[in-house]
C-alpha cells in the first residue's frame, strides 16, 4: 500500500516567512520517510472548520505551491486534491499540469473534480455555476484531457469549451500521460466519471466501511457498464492523521489501514493538521510507511 500527504493548512509559527522553509522541511523529511504521493488542496479560502480554522487563515495557490515542491523532491508524486473546475480555463489548466509534470520529471497527477466551495468562489468573484452545469464543465476538461494527451495538436468542442487549435509541446513526461484522479463518491455523475475517464478515484476515509464498500459497488457497476477493467482504477481514500496524545497512534493508524486494504485501496493520503512539527512524517517513515509496504 501505498501512503500519501496532504498539506492542509500554511499557518505555521512564525508567520507568512515561514512557510517556505517549512515547506522545505516538510517537503524534504517527507520524500526521506518514503511517501508516495504529496498533495494540496485547490482552495483559496481555508475551508471553514476543516480543523477549527477560519476561512480567513493563510491559504497558498496549489499549482505554484506544487512547482516549488517539485524542485525540492525527486521520487514523490505531486497533485492537486482536488482541482475545481471552475477556477482554470480548461486548455489553461492542462497546459500548467503538462508544464508542472515536466519540471517534476513526470511525477504529476491532475486531481480534478467539480468544486463545491461557493463561498470561497463567490468570494474571489469566481462564477458559480448550478451542480449540473459544473458536472459538465468536469466532463469536458476530462474529454479534452484525454483528446490533448493521444497527440500533439487538437480540436476540441464540448459544451461549455472549445480549443480550436490547442498544442500540446513540449509534451507531458508521464506516460502515456499524467494520472486523471477524479476526486468524490457521487454515484451517478462522478463515479461513472471516473469509470469512464480517470485513472484513479478518492474517497473520503471518514464515510466508514460500508459507505466506501457501496461506493466501490457502485464504480464496478459503472465500469461493468462501460467495458472498463474495474482493477485498472487506483483506489486512493482521503483521511487525518493526528499523532498526538489522545488522538491517533500508530496502531489505529495501521488499522485504518488495514481496513482500507481489505476493502481494495492501495494508496492512503493523509492530511497531518501537525505537519509543521515534523515529527508525524518521521513516524510515518519508520513505523507505519514500512509497516504497510508489502500489502
Amino acid at each position: 500500500m501505498h501512503i500519501g500527504l496532504q498539506i492542509p493548512s500554511f499557518k505555521y509559527p512564525g508567520g507568512t516567512a515561514a512557510i517556505r522553509p517549512k515547506l522545505k522541511a516538510i517537503a524534504t523529511t517527507a520524500e526521506a520517510a518514503g511517501f508516495y504521493s504529496m498533495w494540496v488542496m485547490d482552495h483559496f479560502y481555508q475551508i471553514e472548520g476543516l480543523f477549527g480554522e477560519p476561512h480567513t487563515d493563510p491559504m497558498m495557490e496549489s499549482y505554484t505551491t506544487l512547482g516549488y515542491l517539485s524542485g525540492l523532491t525527486e521520487k514523490v508524486y505531486l497533485g492537486v486534491m482536488i482541482t475545481g473546475v471552475i477556477y482554470r480555463w480548461p486548455s489553461i489548466l492542462l497546459k500548467t499540469v503538462n508544464t508542472l509534470d515536466i519540471v517534476s520529471g513526470g511525477r504529476t497527477y491532475l486531481g480534478i473534480g467539480a468544486a463545491w466551495y461557493e463561498q470561497e468562489a463567490k468570494g474571489f468573484g469566481v462564477p458559480y455555476p448550478n451542480t449540473s452545469e459544473r458536472f459538465e464543465w468536469l466532463e469536458d476538461t476530462l474529454q479534452l484531457a484525454h483528446k490533448l494527451w493521444e497527440g500533439d495538436e487538437v480540436s476540441f468542442t464540448g459544451k461549455h469549451f472549445s480549443a480550436p487549435k490547442m498544442t500540446n509541446n513540449p509534451r507531458p513526461l508521464s506516460t502515456p500521460h499524467p494520472r486523471i484522479l477524479v476526486g468524490g463518491g457521487g454515484e451517478k455523475k462522478t463515479l461513472r466519471m471516473v469509470a469512464q475517464y480517470a485513472d484513479a478515484c478518492n474517497l473520503f476515509e471518514a464515510s466508514g466501511r460500508d459507505t466506501l464498500q457501496q461506493k466501490l459497488d457502485i464504480l464496478k457497476e459503472h465500469c461493468q457498464q462501460l467495458g472498463r477493467n474495474y482493477d485498472d482504477i487506483e483506489k486512493t481514500a482521503l483521511g487525518t492523521a493526528l499523532l498526538t496524545a489522545g488522538n491517533d497512534t500508530v496502531e489505529s493508524i495501521l488499522a485504518r489501514l488495514k481496513t482500507l486494504k481489505e476493502l481494495g485501496f492501495t494508496h492512503a493520503i493523509f492530511n497531518m493538521p501537525n505537519v509543521y512539527d515534523i515529527t508525524p512524517l518521521e513516524t510515518f517513515g519508520k513505523e507505519i510507511i514500512p509497516a504497510v509496504a508489502e500489502w
